[in-house]
């Protein structure tokens, strides 16, 4: 008789390397189902074409996967010159071709000079953002085509890793909300020939790197006790906030959604709460008056 595997609490953070050809959320479910855990998010999705970091916060860490989406991204991609689809990428349809001009290391960095800094982008027609509260993807699939206005983003690096034939290659260090296929496009155009993704990687998501990622080959090859010596703890994700350290007293009022003032609290916004004896409690932020307020706190304690 077939019998459902018993889902468990698990806390923590699973730095997954994604594979190519699979969405966001089909790797966030395997996870899901080879941890059993009851509850899964990840923090930023990756287009089926892409590869490489997605962090996926499970248990009671699915509550601060907001303070990752607001990070700073990296990543490698491979532009191929000369030919512009509808989606941006190598999964659409062929719009134009056009010859590629001759191109040098000095022509490149007259070129990309102008996408580095604050820049403003138009989404593409094929994201997740929505219009009248339908997906652009939805629309775009259905051949319809909406204004989008553009948006402020940041290009903190924009490094030529290389240029082979009509491929393109760049190392992308930007702000959140940076559609890596809308830069392509951009730089393709500026050269005069177009361009789209044929290959991207995610190298790093806030204060995570790739390096600690793991392989989905690599966690079904490992034991239980194994797989879960993988996770990374809740308060990894915000480990680049300012921490405060609670008295048990103090502790037991925050429990109770009540703010405590805290002896020299950091003069800052959103901060780590810390008991002194059962630790990480989840996050809080600094009022005005100085006191510190309960804001997402986590149920560790089982």
């Amino acid at each position: 008789m077939n019998t459902r595997p018993v889902l468990r609490d698990i806390h923590g953070v699973l730095l997954l390397d994604k594979a190519t050809g699979l969405s966001s959320n089909a790797a966030l479910q395997r996870v899901k189902r080879l941890f059993r855990a009851k509850k899964a998010g990840h923090t930023g999705s990756l287009d089926p074409l892409a590869s490489g970091l997605l962090p996926i916060c499970l248990g009671e860490a699915t509550k601060l996967s907001g303070f990752l989406l607001n990070h700073d991204k990296r990543y490698q991609v491979r532009i191929r010159l000369g030919v512009t689809t509808d989606s941006g990428d190598a999964e659409g349809a062929i719009l134009t071709t056009t010859a590629v001009p001759p191109l040098s290391e000095d022509i490149m960095e007259r070129v990309l000079a102008p996408f580095r800094g604050d820049i403003l982008q138009k989404p593409p027609m094929f994201s997740a953002l929505k219009h009248q509260g339908k997906r652009l993807y939805e629309l775009a699939r259905q051949g319809i085509e909406v204004e989008r206005e553009a948006r402020p983003v940041c290009i903190h690096a924009l490094t030529l890793l290389g240029m082979e034939g009509d491929i393109l290659s760049l190392d992308v260090h930007c702000s959140k909300g940076t559609y890596i296929r809308t830069l392509a496009e951009d730089i393709g155009q500026a050269l005069g020939c177009g361009g789209h993704v044929v290959a991207l990687r995610r190298s790093d998501a806030g204060c995570f790197s790739l390096a600690s990622a793991h392989t989905e080959t690599a966690l079904n090859e490992r034991a239980d006790a194994d797989l879960l010596a993988t996770l990374l703890p809740p308060d990894a994700v915000v480990e680049h906030l300012p921490a405060v350290q609670l008295s048990e007293e103090m502790a037991f009022h925050v429990r109770r959604g009540q703010a405590v003032l805290v002896p020299k609290a950091p003069v800052t916004d959103w901060v780590r709460l810390y008991a002194r004896e059962s630790g990480f409690m989840g996050m809080g932020v600094v009022l005005d008056d100085g006191r510190v307020a309960p804001r997402r706190l986590l149920n560790l304690l089982h």
